[in-house]
């Protein structure tokens, strides 16, 4: 088991190659939240191509995201994506998010992936009641970027539970473990689901060790530098004040069903920095095809259209490595670096109807493929 780690601090890492430091200055800091989508879908591409991009493979090799990176987001006010204005956030809806995601995470998807996951903790906060004590603490300190937050529910869409809450007095218990938690050592808060028999407790807890609460490293063959751990609680106390809700399995899965459209931004944008170092070819049309369609989406077409992000993203990056020749399987070129984050990227968010729909298309049994 690795050292144990957490609690957001400081890295003062010295990232960086040629003159890319002073490049930093090109993103304006903003006073507030920004309020227009456009330029702030400009203001990411611009961090993402003369930034994040110029920095990604330092990023891939060094074991952690520099705090500047992330520093650069809070200074954009990316961090109040998620948010409504009431709380300091940007007020923007999904579709105006999707194209902030895929510049950014084509950029740096390490970077990007890691400022993600603040979505849901932040977003879940300010939908508390406004004068409780959770709303109180994090609503505005997250939509804010004051504090960071990371999420621990990839397991419960696992067939068989491994996180259980039991009803304790005025609280819960926690005891099982969240295999999948990323930020670790540099968020502040964490959305944790368990389950109760047939619902799920959220709740929005301290990212800190205690005894009750332990991390351990995994190291992965992609985004690896987003430190993501697998977090083991062993009788870890939560009070009601931290519990955003506690909701029927089968609700929240409707819920979550919704949602899947956000996760296939972040290919797309790995696809498009693939296509775009390949020069022009075909897969363009089928890139603009895969985004459109994932735009316009309805809830049940959604792991298909999935699926079709998926596909074109494997394809892009393989066109990559293939157009590079041996210098793509090299640690110094992005190549490398973008194939393996859309494997990646292909099973994250996954759910079985979309783990599905790539198979049938990888395997060359869907027609539509």
């Amino acid at each position: 088991m690795a050292p144990a780690i957490g609690g957001r601090h400081r890295r003062l890492n010295a990232l960086g190659r040629g003159g890319v430091t002073a490049r930093a200055s090109l993103i304006a800091v903003n006073a507030g939240p920004p309020s227009d989508p456009i330029a702030l879908r400009r203001a990411a591409q611009q961090l993402a191509d003369e930034v994040l991009f110029e920095r990604a493979l330092d990023v891939d090799e060094a074991g952690e995201v520099p705090e500047r990176n992330l520093d650069l987001f809070l200074d954009a006010g990316l961090y109040g994506l998620w948010t409504p204005t009431e709380v300091g956030g940007c007020g923007f809806d999904e579709l105006e998010r999707l194209p902030i995601l895929e510049a950014l995470a084509g950029g740096c998807l390490t970077t990007a992936f890691v400022w993600a996951q603040h979505g849901g903790g932040s977003a879940n906060a300010a939908r508390t009641p406004p004068g409780s004590p959770l709303h109180e603490r994090w609503a505005r300190a997250l939509a804010t970027g004051e504090r960071r937050s990371g999420v621990a529910f990839a397991h419960v869409l696992r067939p068989e539970p491994c996180l259980f809450a039991e009803r304790s007095g005025d609280g819960w218990v926690l005891r099982g473990v969240a295999p999948f938690v990323t930020g670790w050592g540099h968020i502040d808060a964490v959305l944790v689901a368990a389950h109760d028999a047939d619902r799920l407790v959220w709740m929005l807890i301290a990212a800190a060790e205690a005894r009750t609460l332990t991390s351990s490293r995994l190291r992965l063959a992609a985004v690896d530098s987003s430190l993501t751990v697998e977090l083991h609680f062993d009788g870890h106390s939560v009070s009601d004040d931290d519990v955003v809700e506690v909701i029927d399995y089968s609700d929240w899965l409707s819920f979550y069903r919704q949602g899947l459209r956000t996760n296939g931004a972040l290919m797309l944008g790995v696809a498009s920095r693939a296509l775009g170092l390949l020069g022009h070819s075909p897969l363009d049309a089928e890139l603009d095809a895969a985004r459109s369609a994932l735009y316009a989406a309805e809830v049940d077409e959604m792991p298909d259209r999935r699926a079709q992000v998926g596909y074109v993203g494997i394809r892009a990056t393989s066109a990559l490595v293939s157009s590079v020749g041996g210098r793509a399987i090299t640690l110094a070129h992005h190549a490398q670096r973008l194939a393996r984050e859309a494997l990646f990227l292909l099973v994250q968010g996954q759910t079985a109807d979309i783990r599905a729909g790539h198979l049938r298309r990888l395997t060359g049994t869907d027609p539509g493929g």
